[in-house]
């Protein structure tokens, strides 16, 4: 009798733990820990459910987060040759066979005018002809240009030209390959794969890398992936700009009963559910519940939309079930944003199973107390 009135006293027990069997250690919540409350008016978050009903009106709700960048420009042909600009040099050699001339001496043929500086303003300052106009001339229209004002002067004059680039003819290549360092521009059909391929390629062990293009105070961007798949944003590059190629810093935590519980950087531009589940190693198989897999995602108060455009709590909840053909499909079009948590919720059937392990053990260190007082 008191052995069956212990095993009593011990089932008793242990139905009184599997009541309150939420309150278990455990990998994981469970969705109804996390969705608690949801339904409330009051409540802190929404929810919305994946389905094919739904992935229509979620696709068209505001993107948030990403970098700070001003889209892409697409690629238009530049001339096939150097401009003059400001901040560039010109090397002039005077051809004189006139008797008398202004610029030679007795026997002179030729003068040589070194290093002569286009000013802020695109001019450069001659001796007997003043200043003479060449910015955003081709060398050679520079050279008619130059050797038309001394024609008015010295008819007989004939002028060869050297240009050297400078800051405005250049383009800088910051970071993210081998060899960074400002470029002259050898024409102005320069593209922004020419220069990466002149500065040694995309740096070995960047994931998704991204290119970005610092032009005019505003700050392009592009990944690599779709530059090197499109050509026409293979953009032209202007003198003065700036390209730097980094990885993406763009991630999602994932947590509960992912077999992974890590910081994922995105490995490419877009990534659906499907994806972050599979980056993250799968489901759990003894802990995981495929039907509560949540995305929660922050959404700045700006994104905040009443007519079903947008969401309409800040903290939104998107709920999942991939036990389902329309689940399924629905997850592999639901797209991961920067910082969102993707969380596995843990199933009950793993709670429930502790409980009774522990109710197990309990009875049967009842049973072998009794066989020792016995």
């Amino acid at each position: 009798m008191p052995f069956n009135t212990g095993k009593l006293l011990l089932l008793t027990a242990g139905l009184s733990l599997l009541s309150a069997c939420g309150d278990l250690p455990g990998g994981g919540p469970s969705a109804a820990q996390v969705l608690k409350g949801a339904d409330e008016e009051n409540a802190s978050f929404a929810v919305e459910f994946v389905t094919r009903d739904s992935l229509q009106r979620l696709k068209q709700w505001p993107r948030k987060g990403g970098p700070a960048v001003a889209g892409w420009i697409s690629r238009e042909r530049g001339p096939a040759s150097q401009l003059v600009e400001p901040g560039d040099t010109l090397d002039l050699a005077i051809w004189d066979n006139g008797e008398s001339s202004l610029l030679t001496q007795s026997g002179q043929k030729v003068v040589d005018l070194k290093a002569i500086r286009v000013n802020s303003a695109g001019e450069v300052f001659l001796p007997y002809v003043d200043r003479v106009h060449i910015a955003k001339m081709t060398p050679d229209a520079a050279r008619d240009a130059i050797q038309q004002e001394f024609a008015d002067i010295i008819p007989t004059a004939q002028v060869q030209l050297s240009h050297t680039p400078g800051r405005q003819s250049s383009v800088d290549l910051v970071s993210g390959v081998a060899k960074p360092g400002n470029y002259p521009m050898p024409d102005r059909d320069m593209t922004v794969l020419a220069l990466l391929a002149l500065g040694g390629g995309i740096s070995d062990g960047l994931k998704n890398p991204q290119v970005r293009l610092m032009r005019g105070g505003k700050l392009y961007g592009i990944s690599a992936e779709k530059l090197l798949a499109s050509p026409q944003f293979d953009t032209t590059l202007r003198g003065g700009d700036k390209v730097f190629v980094a990885e993406d810093d763009r991630y999602f935590l994932a947590l509960g009963a992912a077999k992974t519980e890590a910081q994922i950087r995105f490995p490419q531009d877009n990534l659906n559910a499907l994806d972050a589940a599979s980056l993250a190693g799968g489901l759990n198989d003894a802990r995981a519940n495929p039907k509560g897999v949540l995305v929660l995602r922050d959404y700045d108060s700006r994104h905040l939309r009443a007519d079903g455009t947008g969401p309409t709590k800040e903290r939104t909840i998107f709920a999942i079930d991939l036990t389902t053909a329309d689940g399924l499909f629905s997850a592999g079009e639901f797209r991961i944003e920067d910082r969102d948590l993707v969380l596995v919720t843990e199933s009950s059937i793993n709670k429930t199973d502790t409980v009774l392990g522990i109710i197990g053990q309990s009875l049967g260190l009842a049973r072998r107390t009794t066989q020792i007082v016995e």
